[in-house]
């Protein structure tokens, strides 16, 4: 008669495969184990629970089928040191696998029968796993069974700092309720749980926290205060609306609109690094120097025009437009030639920034700088540019050029109030026509 194994302590081991494979319910009991607690399927892990796993604290082992480089030795300079290419491998506790997955049933099963709520064998507890999934009830149910609610990675990172996605609202509103610290730097990063909300454009996350006594100004280890770090994170279009929301409550709050990171960069280098002309035009609003210059001396107008051809659908000419309109400083006429070869593919960059000078001598040699197909797509406004080489600008841009001068850094706010026209407006604020005259 064959011998059942008895009661398993300790660690245990699971070999998986990159490729997805389905699991089968017979095999082994550590690997059922598993595959009950991945699946969710209760009345399998109270079986097996019953019969092999008494202990709610073994760890698994879990080695991948993929490789990795993993450091022997401690360096001494950069990646000096014994380094070693060997297979991925996992420590994780049932609670964690449970949490991660979402399981509420068998977390509450597993507490039930004594797991640790604080193990972290492979250097995030269940509480961490629970945030990163967005499992508000599994948060829940940790924090009642005495979970730390500012429970250290690895890492260095906190529950709350794991909070990054839209369905993680409420697990970050339950770390609060149990006293998490809204202040707590974590990581390489040393962010805060509001530049973690910044940086995912989490504008609701971002309220919590501030409704907390989060500090709106507080400084990450690379210098960036919350908004700061929300510009500078690239989005999807269908993000853009969100991350405005976000970047308008801090400044509600009392962001500073001009806050330099360790490179000198303000929030409005970092918009324009994307191109975003909403949200370059809601911190010019908000006082931003549309002139400032980062240690590499590169001004917001810079950066947009260096990522202009690489952000068509930004619409970048209405961030330059704001810029100009804000009382930016406009290329260094010598230099104009250099911009005409980065934006041949955006030419109404090119009109909106030409139209800033009262005049500016054509030459012909400028034509070398675009590249024939550009020049022939866009040849209506390429004929204008070179069609006033050695010819003055007519009077009525020497009068928008004049106004402007005197309006300053105030165009955008004083133009709109002049008793004109509107299409005359657009004009004298740079709107581009798709030709030079």
């Amino acid at each position: 008669m064959e011998r059942q194994p008895g009661p398993v302590r300790g660690k245990l081991q699971i070999f998986q495969k990159t490729e997805k494979e389905p699991q089968a319910r017979a095999g082994s009991p550590v690997q059922e184990y598993h595959t009950a607690l991945v699946a969710g399927d209760l009345d399998h892990l109270k079986s097996l629970m019953d019969q092999f796993f008494q202990d709610a604290n073994v760890v698994f082992e879990i080695n991948k089928d993929e490789m990795e480089w993993q450091v022997k030795s401690p360096a001494t300079f950069g990646l000096s040191g014994l380094w070693t290419l060997e297979y991925k491998r996992e420590l994780t506790t049932p609670l964690c696998i449970a949490a991660a997955h979402g399981h509420t049933a068998c977390v509450r099963h597993l507490l039930g029968r004594g797991a640790d709520p604080d193990a972290s064998p492979g250097g995030r507890g269940a509480l961490h796993e629970a945030c990163l999934g967005g499992h508000t009830a599994c948060v829940r149910l940790l924090l009642q069974h005495r979970a730390d609610p500012d429970l250290l990675s690895a890492e260095g990172l906190a529950p709350l700092h794991l909070c990054r996605t839209a369905a993680s609202l409420g697990c970050a509103q339950a770390l609060l309720e149990h006293g998490a610290s809204v202040q707590r730097v974590g990581g390489t990063g040393r962010d805060t749980p509001l530049h973690v909300a910044a940086q995912r454009g989490l504008d609701e996350h971002a309220r919590l926290y501030l409704g907390r006594g989060a500090h709106v100004d507080a400084r990450n280890g690379r210098g960036e205060t919350a908004l700061s770090a929300a510009c500078g994170a690239a989005r999807r279009p269908d993000e853009h609306g969100r991350c405005l929301r976000l970047c308008a409550l801090l400044l509600r709050r009392g962001a500073e609109a001009d806050a330099r990171d360790e490179d000198e960069r303000s929030p409005l280098h970092k918009a324009c690094g994307h191109a975003s002309h909403s949200l370059a035009r809601l911190l010019l609003r908000h006082g931003a120097d549309a002139g400032a210059l980062d240690y590499g001396g590169a001004s917001p107008l810079g950066r947009v025009l260096q990522t202009a051809s690489c952000a068509l659908q930004a619409s970048p000419q209405l961030t330059v437009q704001a810029l100009l309109n804000h009382g930016s400083p406009t290329v260094w006429p010598d230099a104009f030639p250099k911009v005409l070869k980065t934006c041949a593919s955006v030419p109404a960059v090119i009109e909106v920034l030409f139209n800033s000078y009262p005049q500016l001598c054509v030459s012909e040699s400028w034509k070398e700088m675009i590249p024939e197909e550009v020049f022939q797509m866009h040849k209506p406004f390429y004929q204008s540019l070179f069609a006033l080489a050695h010819t003055p600008r007519c009077l009525q841009h020497l009068c928008r050029c004049a106004l402007r001068r005197l309006f300053g850094k105030r165009c955008f706010d004083l133009i709109p109030l002049l008793p004109l026209p509107k299409p005359l407006q657009n004009y004298l604020l740079l709107e581009p026509q798709g030709v030079l005259h």
